[in-house]
């Protein structure tokens, strides 16, 4: 007896008959047992696939567990529903990291000219999901280097450089320790000069945590200035504000303030901060 594994076959191969639309026949049996009476009612063995037709509702299954010990069970598996489309579009101008590992520099090198080939061969891929694979199906490995990108011809010529051994701007290269550990978190902030108009906006509109974190710093600052903070990280206000050091150093904390509470809401949490 399979024990604390009973039932998991079944569940595997009910999920499998749903996702191919297939019922797949009882195995071991050749003929129905004649102490049954198979005429009456709606119940029939199955001795051979055959097709499993949705019939305007989702396909459903119920898997049943009678074991000897008394523990019985019954789970009812019903098809996911159908995956939509992914778009291939991403935002203008967007910026990706292209991170290639390997053990060694050579095969570093390799690996960037091969994926330079890739990239150039299949035409509308899109870049964003590119740099996604990399990091997220791939090992990573000692050897690696980033190529910043936004457009292909930019990629293609990072990693072009670098399976020649140049290091133009946009490819950062370096080598992990080889203790096998996890790396620290380091929270870098940067001072004045970082800032743009309107550099709040995103955030402040798609993340309450930021947003109440900024709500937080305003309220603070409100009796000592004579602008809005809100205003000022929307873009709302008027873009010479920017050019004003009593402006910037307040805007440019409240960022940050909103930036490490986003951070630390999903669990990333700094070993070191520096800034």
């Amino acid at each position: 007896h399979t024990q604390a594994a009973a039932g998991a076959a079944s569940v595997i191969k009910m999920v499998q008959a749903l996702r191919h639309g297939a019922l797949p026949p009882t195995l071991h049996v050749d003929a129905p047992t004649s102490q049954v009476d198979w005429s009456a009612g709606a119940v029939e063995l199955l001795t051979e696939a055959r097709e499993w037709p949705r019939d305007g509702h989702p396909r459903r299954a119920g898997v049943s567990s009678f074991g000897i010990s008394g523990t019985n069970a019954h789970l009812i598996l019903e098809e996911a529903p159908a995956e939509e489309p992914v778009s291939d579009e991403t935002a203008p101008g967007g910026v990706v990291p292209l991170v290639v590992s390997a053990r060694s520099e050579g095969s570093l090198a390799g690996q960037a000219g091969r994926l330079a080939a890739f990239i150039e061969g299949a035409g509308q891929a899109p870049l964003a999901g590119v740099a996604g694979a990399l990091v997220s199906n791939r090992a990573l490995l000692s050897e690696r280097a980033v190529v910043v990108a936004g457009s292909d011809e930019e990629a293609l010529a990072g990693l072009r450089a670098l399976a020649r051994g140049e290091s133009p701007a946009g490819l950062v290269t370096g080598r992990v320790g080889v203790s096998g550990g996890p790396g620290k978190v380091v929270w870098v902030f940067p001072g004045q000069g970082s800032q743009w108009v309107g550099m709040g906006r995103e955030l402040l509109e798609s993340s309450p945590v930021f947003a109440e974190r900024v709500a937080e710093c305003a309220a603070a600052l409100e009796p000592w200035i004579d602008w809005s903070l809100v205003d000022v990280l929307r873009g709302d206000a008027a873009p010479e504000l920017l050019e004003r050091v009593d402006v910037v150093q307040p805007a440019s904390f409240a960022v940050m303030v909103g930036l490490a509470a986003v951070w630390s809401s999903v669990g990333v949490l700094p070993d070191v901060v520096v800034g």
